[in-house]
């Protein structure tokens, strides 16, 4: 419910998306990188608390402060990295933007203002969730993604009036490059084992995930001015059902990751029956979910007066996206952790990311596939 929010937010945002150009392309990334990072600081929170190995300290050697530091230095990291992917990326498809330094600018004071309430709601949940007996692989990536999303596009709105201010957009892009280099650098060579594991880890496959979040803002760019100028009610929709996807494939993924770590589960080409379970649930799960989404964004859409299709084919796209989407949201979650876990990696550095952004990628062409498969572009 609370991802119409972020779907109302991106329909009121469309007359800045088309002042600033290329904007659009920063959105699916700056949204998947919250779910990235905090959905994976979220997972490895969680397999500490089963395996006994969180306790609640700001000691510097203490699993809570080393995933805090080491989060930090990834959203700064990250944020610059994405920027530089996503004027890239526009570029090598002759697509028009604004200058990268603006891109950086955007990305990285929007990943700022919204990292400051995730990690903090994050560490909350997770101290909770430990107090409480929660399984926080269960309700850690749903919960992190959904305040992620919700105060994101926000935090991007307001990054975008920075944008355009010329010598001073051109100073802070510069700064904020090499303060982007920094954090990732001394990330990597801090004397803390923990933090630096992670770092080192984590960096390589969030930056596929912000390319695989980038390519999925290319794909949608162009439909800007095309199919969601003419159905809005795609616009209300497209956020809650890209975080739905990533979420439901990161609570698998996440409680894979622990049964892999406890040895509940082996790492095997064909899923074991808790596997399978774990999987079935995540399916059930999601068709509520996808239905649920879909009739409410059209209630939103029709409450602000946002065009849509007819009731009917409205949801057809949304379930059928939503069916395809799910399948391949499943098949990334249980093969990533597996593969991960038999090269003596954490599957907790690397699922979440994969199955977030490889989705905002996917599930932007599933949705794609199910518009044109039933005739509405």
């Amino acid at each position: 419910m609370t991802s119409l929010v972020s779907g109302t937010v991106l329909a009121a945002m469309d007359h800045r998306l088309h002042q600033i150009e290329g904007l659009f392309i920063l959105i699916p990334v700056s949204l998947g990188m919250r779910g990235n990072i905090f959905g994976a600081l979220s997972a490895r929170l969680g397999t500490a608390i089963h395996s006994g190995l969180f306790e609640v300290t700001r000691r510097r050697s203490g699993v809570l402060y080393q995933n805090v530091y080491s989060t930090t230095a990834l959203t700064v990291g990250t944020a610059v990295a994405a920027a530089v992917l996503a004027k890239g990326s526009a570029a090598a498809v002759g697509q028009s933007t604004v200058p990268v330094w603006d891109f950086i600018v955007i990305s990285l004071v929007g990943a700022l203002l919204s990292s400051g309430f995730v990690l903090g709601f994050t560490v909350l949940l997770s101290v909770q969730s430990f107090r409480r007996g929660w399984d926080l692989d269960s309700v850690g990536a749903v919960l992190v993604t959904v305040v992620g999303d919700i105060v994101t596009l926000p935090c991007i709105l307001v990054a975008t009036f920075l944008s355009g201010l010329h010598y001073v957009t051109l100073g802070l892009g510069i700064l904020f490059l090499l303060i982007g280099i920094a954090a990732t650098v001394g990330g990597m060579a801090t004397g803390n084992l923990l933090a630096r594991r992670i770092v080192r880890e984590s960096f390589p496959v969030l930056v596929l995930a912000a390319l695989l979040d980038v390519l999925a803002g290319v794909v949608v760019q162009p439909r800007v001015q095309g199919l969601f100028r003419t159905f809005p009610a795609f616009l209300v929709f497209l956020p809650g059902f890209l975080e739905n996807t990533g979420a439901l494939g990161s609570i698998l993924a996440a409680r894979l990751g622990s049964k892999l770590h406890l040895g509940a589960i082996r790492p095997r080409v064909r899923p074991d029956a808790v596997a399978l379970l774990d999987g079935t649930i995540v399916a059930l799960l999601g068709a509520f979910i996808y239905v649920l989404s879909a009739v409410t964004s059209l209630v939103v859409a029709g409450a602000e007066g946002k065009t849509a299709p007819s009731v009917g084919l409205f949801l057809a796209v949304c379930l059928l996206a939503g069916a395809l989407a799910l399948g391949c949201a499943a098949a990334i979650g249980y093969y990533a952790a597996i593969a991960t876990y038999r090269f003596g990696l954490d599957p907790d550095n690397h699922t979440i990311p994969l199955v977030t952004s490889g989705m905002d990628l996917i599930g932007v062409i599933c949705l794609v596939v199910a518009l044109v498969a039933l005739g509405v572009t």
